[in-house]
């Protein structure tokens, strides 16, 4: 997730992806999302068991920001916010 296009980023797991994004975009999450406006999502992946998908988030947050920044860029290089493509 982006609070804009280059801004702030945040990774996380879930194993439901459209409530934890409504929580985040309508402020109900308190901590790092809600004090940075982090809202747009940017980019995702999807696991078929929590374990994989908690190990990817693990592993990304690792990473520095630029390759973060380019895992977005590959797939969504204008930043457009993806939640609309999920709850269809």
């Amino acid at each position: 997730m982006a609070s804009a296009p280059n801004g702030i980023l945040y990774v996380g797991a879930t194993s439901d992806i459209v409530r934890r994004i409504y929580e985040h975009r309508n402020g109900l999450v308190p901590g790092f999302t809600k004090k940075y406006g982090v809202k747009l999502l940017v980019y995702f992946e999807r696991y078929e068991d929590i374990q994989t998908a908690i190990q990817r988030e693990h592993n990304i947050k690792h990473w520095s920001r630029t390759w973060k920044v380019r895992l977005i860029l590959r797939d969504n290089p204008e930043w457009k916010d993806l939640y609309d493509t999920i709850i269809q």
